[in-house]
């Protein structure tokens, strides 16, 4: 995005990672920069979360949306030669034997552990009974499944495309709406009976009060940006799934979104407590 904007403009567009703070740090950068346009922040999931988990106060609400760009589906993944065949098979086995089966796929209270967290909530279990082994990330967590360490790994197929592709690990279902375009195989949560769907987004925004003829400027350079074969070519070669919603629908989707992962963290004990 920044290489295309820049041959737009004609200007510069320098990206500054603003790690910590559980994504506090970078999305209170670009919500109180000043609203000139000349800062733009790739929001991401942990915006829907972190106010309801006391991280932060910043919501949907505090920017102007551009576009969302990304949505990656949660899945749940074991290894080859686990005795699940399905979703169902698994959840049946998590209720009889509550406390024992292992997951991971991200810290405590990251995208990955509330994705499952809900996805439990629906199926009538509570949140620990499982246990969490929280990981700094899917690739470890990727290891210890394959190690023999935990039983199942909840991140999104692209993180696992090799492993899947090599024959080490199967896909018994994805947290999407319908089944994924690259990955018609996989059926979905609601096939195995479970309404519940979890992704991890991304997409562009500008501190709130940004000047309307500014923010539909670059609204329509960032439209047209991926809308090209290039912005495609280059999300599928990275493992990004492509889900474009223009900044109305955007908003919608992330007040919904909003609301969705009160319940889930809240339910899971993640909430602020006071």
């Amino acid at each position: 995005m920044a290489d295309r904007l820049q041959e737009a403009y004609g200007k510069s567009f320098v990206v500054k990672n603003r790690t910590g703070g559980g994504g506090a740090v970078g999305h209170s950068a670009g919500a109180m920069a000043r609203p000139d346009g000349h800062t733009i922040l790739m929001a991401t999931f942990e915006l829907s979360t972190m106010h309801w988990m006391g991280i932060s106060e910043l919501t949907w609400e505090n920017y102007d949306w551009l576009a969302q760009l990304n949505a990656d589906a949660a899945a749940i993944i074991v290894k080859k030669d686990a005795p699940w065949s399905d979703l169902s098979a698994l959840l049946a086995h998590m209720k009889a034997n509550r406390g024992k089966v292992k997951m991971s796929g991200t810290a405590t209270g990251g995208a990955w552990d509330l994705a499952r967290a809900g996805l439990m909530q629906a199926a009538g279990l509570k949140t620990d009974d499982v246990i969490w082994s929280p990981t700094k990330g899917s690739a470890p967590a990727i290891v210890e499944l394959l190690g023999g360490h935990i039983d199942v790994v909840c991140c999104s197929v692209p993180e696992a495309a090799a492993q899947i592709e090599a024959g080490e690990l199967r896909v018994l279902a994805v947290m999407s709406d319908e089944r994924l375009e690259d990955y018609p195989d996989y059926p979905t949560c609601r096939e195995s009976g479970v309404a519940w769907t979890a992704v991890g987004w991304r997409g562009l925004a500008l501190p709130k009060g940004t000047d309307p003829a500014v923010a539909a400027d670059l609204r329509d350079k960032v439209k047209a940006i991926a809308a090209s074969p290039e912005f495609k070519e280059f999300m599928k070669k990275n493992g990004f799934n492509v889900t474009i919603r223009e900044s109305k629908a955007f908003a919608e989707f992330l007040k919904a979104q909003d609301a969705q992962w009160k319940g889930v963290i809240e339910a899971a004990g993640y909430a602020k407590k006071g």
